[in-house]
């Protein structure tokens, strides 16, 4: 009967940001601003690593690919959670609840193997000049992207389909804005201790080995920098490397605490201002700190549009 009870609950109600009606309208329209400006940026990006052949090196097409992944982790939580400022019924299907949460997983797993290659190709660039061609060559750059998205995806099979074992009998209230793995287990009557020991190990396998490849790879870059004693360049050096690295803490910091070092089960209004700043702010935030501090970048840019004018 037990099971039978558990096998009922197949939709659930996301309770969102806010209960205050007096919020909605407000947070609609400043999240529907930054999403627009995330697809703009992100979209145009990509459109112009494209187009200009001198933006066709490993660099670039990292970026690029990271445009893509930010404009793919926005869209899967963005839209719905501005629906729900809006909207009377909250609710969201097990099969709904299941695909966003496979999208985001996927999306989320493959930025951080990105921005460990990104660190990596900025260390050899710096670091290693004369041996940049010869090591961060077009293969090795290709296999690093595809080795990204396909343990993105692997990572997010295993929790998917881990995830079907649980049944939802006790409450169909998830209390966060778009459906993810913790709320979840929060509210499973299934035993769910293999799940979140899945969530510890492999979550903090992969977050300490793209953190510790961008913290390697970024004081190499200071420390070869700091060895020329180039005023300019130090200059230069820390205002970059400081950039990514402040990007890098919005993103990695919230993921810890939700993923690796968990919150008490009540803590839902701390995890999802954390979930706001890796799912929200960091791909509103990427194109600015990436492209428009780069010569390069904003260089490809005034052609194109001076091309148009």
């Amino acid at each position: 009967m037990e099971k039978e009870n558990a096998t009922l609950l197949t939709e659930f109600v996301l309770t969102g940001l806010t209960h205050q009606p007096e919020w909605k309208i407000p947070l609609f329209l400043a999240f529907l601003v930054i999403y627009l400006i995330t697809i703009v940026g992100n979209l145009g990006l990509i459109a112009l690593i494209w187009n200009d052949p001198h933006l066709h090196i490993p660099m670039y097409l990292f970026l690029g690919n990271l445009a893509f992944v930010d404009t793919w982790l926005s869209s899967t939580v963005t839209p719905k959670m501005l629906v729900s400022f809006l909207a009377k019924s909250q609710m969201m299907s097990l099969s709904e609840c299941m695909i966003q949460f496979f999208s985001f997983a996927i999306s989320l797993t493959t930025e951080c193997f990105l921005l460990a290659a990104m660190a990596y190709d900025r260390y050899v660039a710096i670091c290693k000049p004369l041996r940049y061609p010869v090591i961060m060559n077009n293969s090795l750059c290709i296999r690093l992207l595809v080795l990204s998205f396909v343990g993105g995806f692997l990572h997010a099979t295993i929790h998917e389909g881990f995830l079907f074992r649980l049944t939802f009998c006790n409450s169909n209230i998830i209390y966060h804005f778009y459906c993810d793995i913790m709320p979840l287990l929060k509210i499973s009557c299934t035993d769910s201790s293999i799940n979140y020991l899945l969530v510890f190990v492999f979550a903090g396998s992969i977050q300490a080995f793209t953190i510790l490849t961008i913290l390697v790879s970024y004081t190499s870059v200071l420390f070869t920098i700091l060895k020329k004693k180039s005023v300019k360049g130090i200059r230069k050096a820390f205002s970059t490397c400081g950039a990514h690295l402040l990007s890098v803490s919005l993103y990695y910091g919230p993921l810890l605490f939700m993923y690796v070092l968990p919150a008490s089960p009540q803590a839902n209004d701390q995890d999802m201002i954390d979930s706001l700043f890796y799912t929200v702010i960091i791909p509103f935030l990427n194109p600015i700190i990436y492209s428009l501090r780069n010569k390069q970048v904003i260089c490809s840019l005034k052609k194109a549009l001076e091309g148009k004018i």
